[in-house]
């Protein structure tokens, strides 16, 4: 193989591995032999275990950030549960890498695992923002977007310690928690109001937003 042919087969096996196991029980030799090679090898193409596991980092983040780009089309709720599916695909395929990156694997502390997570946060607060043509966001609808992308890795971890909550009611769930969060900001500030009425005016009577108005309807009797 090349050498770019080489290191992109080591990135795929070391991910292969991560999803599977935390990349922190992950050695350079089962990388080695899963990949064919010998160990010195894999240290001709990466000094060491963390710029391997940075390298898949890299990857697998450009895969999760890709998760949230959606078509421009059709009402908002169907959108972001559309995004929710894919974002937890990702997390079902790569559970261990996934949490040791959330919580902390062996490249803690590190400025570029630390980056890479980072940007896959922004990208996502881009896109969110993107969706709902809002360019300069004001401060509550920030604190909105921000706090529902940390509620979304805090829920898809607590799933992956036991899977006990069925995916296909926590992705419509964490749908209607964005609405939820944005709801309570615009009781507080109009200029929220104002976006949430625009936001609910396309939504179908069988979107998920409706569904969450008509359960707090029935709480409510």
């Amino acid at each position: 193989m090349g050498v770019e042919e080489r290191r992109q087969q080591l990135i795929g096996v070391a991910l292969e591995l991560f999803s599977r196991r935390s990349p922190d029980e992950v050695s350079i030799d089962e990388i080695a032999s899963a990949a064919g090679i010998s160990r010195p090898l894999v240290y001709h193409y990466f000094p060491g275990k963390l710029s391997l596991y940075e390298a898949a980092l890299q990857r697998a983040s450009d895969d999760l950030a890709a998760r949230f780009v959606e078509p421009h089309e059709g009402p908002l709720g169907a959108r972001l549960l559309r995004v929710m599916r894919r974002y937890f695909d990702f997390v079902d395929e790569h559970g261990p890498g996934f949490s040791a990156l959330m919580r902390g694997g062996p490249a803690v502390g590190s400025s570029t695992t630390n980056a890479l997570i980072d940007s896959v946060r922004q990208a996502a607060y881009v896109q969110i923002l993107s969706h709902l043509g809002v360019s300069d966001p004001p401060a509550r609808l920030e604190l909105v977007v921000r706090s529902w992308i940390s509620l979304a890795e805090s829920t898809a971890l607590i799933w992956l310690d036991g899977r006990r909550i069925p995916r296909e009611e926590l992705e419509p769930q964490l749908v209607n928690d964005f609405a939820a969060l944005a709801a309570v900001s615009a009781a507080y500030d109009e200029e929220m109001a104002a976006l949430l009425r625009r936001i609910v005016k396309d939504e179908p009577a069988d979107g998920p937003f409706a569904d969450l108005a008509g359960r707090l309807l029935a709480l409510a009797t």
